[in-house]
């Protein structure tokens, strides 16, 4: 007889995995809901400049995005002038100002005083088209315009 019992050899339990599908659909759900998906398809050609100092728009309850540049696709394309596309339509620049005015007046007044325009303008198109874009704007009465860059950290 021997002094000392031996020991027996014990497995390392499973792991319970039953818990997993629940965990999986969680992270699922939770992307579905917080994944923002544009809804304005672009159909205009604009690659934003690259700045030092940018700060990053807070959600805001309004903001509308205006994309100048060249036209994607069709005859237009070939075009060497920029568009303005506001929305989801191609518009002139003559008639932002009746378009913004009419959407101002579609909100309430807190949102028309918290509403943001927002730029994406191609880093290749003329700063006249863009000045007549804001003059337009300022005609409409929407104040808040912030323009989209790029950080120079970042490759482009």
């Amino acid at each position: 007889m021997s002094m000392f019992k031996q020991r027996q050899r014990r497995d390392i339990p499973q792991l319970n995995m039953s818990s997993m599908p629940d965990l999986i659909f969680t992270v699922l759900f939770f992307f579905m809901i917080v994944t923002h998906m544009r809804s304005v398809p672009v159909m205009v050609k604009h690659q934003v400049p690259a700045g030092k100092e940018l700060t990053k728009l807070s959600k805001q309850p309004v903001i509308t995005y205006i994309y100048i540049g060249k036209p994607l696709g069709g005859a237009a394309a070939d075009s060497p002038s920029s568009v303005v596309q506001v929305n989801d339509q191609i518009m002139e620049v003559d008639a932002i100002s009746d378009y913004m005015s009419s959407l101002r007046h579609s909100l309430g007044k807190e949102d028309a005083e918290n509403m943001i325009v927002s730029l994406k303008v191609d880093k290749d198109t003329e700063m006249g088209l863009v000045s007549d874009v804001k003059q337009a704007l300022r005609r409409a009465h929407v104040m808040r315009v912030h323009y989209s860059a790029v950080s120079k950290d970042k490759k482009l």
